[in-house]
């Protein structure tokens, strides 16, 4: 079953997420939902709020190159709880674009290396170090869990560039955004 998403101008995404205290058949449930939703739309990453969930997972699909060549998403991961630390000194400056906020894209700054700190499915703690897409992923995403868009983070003439746009897609989605289902949070425990 694919999640209905929330688009720019939804509350959601401006909230904090909430830590996971118990990885439940619910969490599992919304995962599976996350995953089945970020490959459906062929996306390389998705935060819990983005779908009406206001809780501290994302699912990450590092890119891969398929069989013929094509740089494709990979198989999606869930990151419970994830923390971030270590950003390294040397940043890169790539376009980044976002489920909720489709058709805009642009360049963003960000370290090119970080440590991830998270739960997975079973809630076993890993901690990995993530370089180049796979960091870049994991850092957008886990934006998402502190209320901040890619295009916060923008230089002040790309913000002003896509100004327009973004007021354009609000009028758009505010409809859908109304009717977005907000998964129950527990926040027992």
């Amino acid at each position: 079953m694919k999640v209905e998403l929330a688009y720019i101008g939804h509350p959601i995404l401006r909230k904090k997420a909430l830590p996971v205290h118990s990885i439940d058949q619910p969490i599992l449930d919304l995962i599976a939902h996350m995953k089945e939703t970020v490959s459906s739309h062929r996306g390389l990453g998705l935060a819990a709020p983005q779908v009406g969930a206001q809780l501290a997972i994302i699912v990450a699909c590092f890119p891969e190159t398929d069989l013929s060549g094509e740089v494709v998403p990979g198989t999606p991961k869930a990151y419970i709880n994830p923390k971030i630390s270590e950003p390294s000194e040397e940043t890169w400056v790539e376009e980044e674009g976002c489920l909720s906020i489709p058709k805009i894209y642009a360049m963003v700054r960000r370290p090119i290396s970080v440590t991830v700190t998270y739960q997975d499915e079973a809630g076993a703690w890993h901690t990995e170090r993530l370089s180049d897409w796979p960091a870049k992923i994991v850092m957008h995403e886990n934006d998402h869990l502190n209320g901040v868009l890619f295009i916060d983070r923008l230089e002040n003439k790309d913000k002003r560039e896509v100004a327009h746009d973004l007021d354009r897609l609000k009028k758009h989605y505010k409809l859908p955004n109304e009717h977005l289902k907000l998964w129950k949070v527990s926040t027992s425990g």
